[in-house]
């Protein structure tokens, strides 16, 4: 006899699972503007990659003779695939199946994805759509007993931030653990419209007397891609797929990786003769800072993260000559480019980011220092500022930073790593110093300005032969700038550079963990 009924019944099993929640279920996800996970999965993979991995797990009900009568399937999927050729782990909240509560073997499938993530050393892949693992209240009538919350394998979780890649796709009604585990990773999406993100939802907000409010007012993605819970938002499950995709491209596979060089077809030694006059001559005129970055990464490479929150600072990944980067930049059109304490907490992440997967670090500075006044106080914006400059001293990444404009206070310090020797650069419209002179004048001079007869005419005096004196090239004459550099040359400079940063990198853990 062969195994022919046993074969039947494993192919019947299998279809069930895949019937997820039910065709009606199904079609309450498509209403919602969403996909299913079993349509999620071959877009987001190379075609044909994925292997399900527990794809039987669910519950089942059997009829006196021992034969199944039905059976639903656990609410969460996960298995192996590959992302342009590189393996992965990609796992999902079927939320068809109870909203994706963590009933049934869900919680034990969950455990298993993040542990061979950890493992065996593959980016994570989590698309995230309900509660990500937590009970819902029927739970408790279900299994008999209230529980005492724990986070239990959330030290997996953890360890996988210093392990390998983890990517979080917000892509439904995301709450409690589910929102947790979308914060806690490397990269963070949300679809906007479709999906939210929030620690409870509108029925326990309401409960606990906050307030009527709606899913929308509570996690929609202007909300959290504002205070920085969540990287981006895009307008599809597609785009999603894509970005998602293609920020894994800048990263090696884990730690003992070094990250995958691009192919180059854009000249190392390629002039943009438009930077010569980028920047104003006048000080309080603004220019823009995405145009010299797009100018001196190999084209179409940047990979911006974070564009809507912390927004005096730009950061985001990139090539030099193929060599994966990562990179940030003041922005003049937001504060100046002054640091505030949102913007210092992307940097730190971004630093983290680049110490974590071996990613050269290039600064494209004109920070006039921290943002100054009341509201900045409050936000403790020197405590931020000065992990952010911490991260960047700890940081074993080699590091090049090219002065544009300004580089003022303690901010402005982050032309340099501590501790380090590195490349350094300024173009000729550099100016530096330990404050703006145009703010500092009138308290340094107050005494000789009270003698004068002519006010203005001596304040005007002393600030022509401040200028005098504050040219980038009399700091060059004191070797406390390197080199100053024709701005057309900023592209090859920072090629040559990433080439021999390139070799200089070392795989391997680090001495500290990345901090989500």
């Amino acid at each position: 006899m062969g195994w022919d009924e046993e074969l039947e019944e494993l192919r019947r099993r299998g279809d069930l699972a895949e019937a997820m929640g039910g065709a009606d279920k199904v079609e309450r996800q498509h209403r919602a503007g969403k996909l299913t996970i079993r349509e999620r999965l071959p877009r987001i993979a190379d075609v044909g990659s994925f292997r399900e991995i527990g794809k039987l797990a669910g519950a089942a009900e059997y009829d006196e003779n021992g034969a199944m009568k039905s059976f639903i399937p656990a609410s969460f999927v996960f298995g192996t695939a590959e992302i342009e050729g590189r393996p992965v782990v990609i796992s999902g909240d079927d939320f068809t199946v109870r909203g994706g509560s963590a009933e049934l073997a869900f919680p034990a499938k969950r455990a298993q994805a993040e542990g061979l993530a950890a493992e065996l050393g593959l980016p994570h892949i989590r698309l995230v759509d309900g509660m990500g693992g937590g009970g819902s209240v029927k739970t408790i009538e279900s299994a008999g007993r209230t529980y005492l919350p724990e986070l239990r394998g959330w030290e997996v979780i953890v360890q996988h931030l210093g392990i390998a890649p983890s990517v979080s796709l917000a892509l439904g009604s995301v709450a409690g653990i589910g929102a947790a585990r979308v914060a806690t990773s490397h990269y963070s999406l949300i679809v906007r419209g479709s999906a939210q993100m929030m620690i409870a939802g509108p029925a326990l907000v309401d409960q606990a007397s906050l307030g009527e409010v709606s899913k929308e007012e509570l996690g929609h993605a202007e909300i959290h891609t504002r205070n920085g819970a969540i990287d981006d938002e895009v307008e599809s499950e597609e785009e999603a797929f894509a970005r998602a995709r293609r920020f894994l491209s800048y990263l090696p596979s884990n730690r003992d990786e070094l990250p995958p060089l691009a192919e180059c077809d854009d000249d190392p030694e390629r002039a943009e003769q438009s930077l010569a006059g980028l920047v104003p001559r006048d000080p309080r005129k603004v220019y823009k800072m995405r145009r010299l970055i797009d100018a001196v990464l190999d084209r179409d490479s940047f990979f911006e993260i974070g564009r809507r929150w912390g927004k005096s600072i730009i950061t985001g990944l990139g090539h030099l000559g193929g060599v994966p980067v990562a990179l940030f930049a003041e922005d003049p059109y937001v504060y100046g480019g002054a640091w505030t304490a949102d913007a210092a907490r992307k940097l730190r992440r971004l630093i983290d980011l680049a110490s974590t997967f071996h990613l050269p670090l290039v600064h494209l500075e004109d920070c006039p220092g921290f943002l100054i006044g009341k509201q900045s106080e409050e936000e403790a914006t020197i405590r931020f500022g000065s992990e952010a400059l911490a991260a960047l001293g700890q940081s074993p990444s080699p590091f090049c930073s090219v002065v544009i404009r300004k580089a003022f206070g303690v901010a402005g310090a982050g032309n340099k790593k501590p501790g380090s020797q590195h490349f350094r650069y300024a173009w000729p419209s550099g100016d530096w110093g330990s404050l703006p002179i145009e703010g500092g004048i009138e308290v340094a001079y107050r005494a000789e300005l009270a003698a004068a007869e002519d006010y203005d005419a001596e304040l005007e005096a002393i600030r022509q032969r401040l200028n005098r004196v504050r040219s980038p090239f009399r700091s060059a004459e004191h070797f406390e700038i390197e080199e100053i550099i024709d701005p057309r040359e900023t592209r090859s400079r920072l090629c040559g550079w990433a080439q021999l940063a390139r070799r200089a990198l070392r795989p391997g853990p680090t001495t500290f963990s990345y901090r989500p």
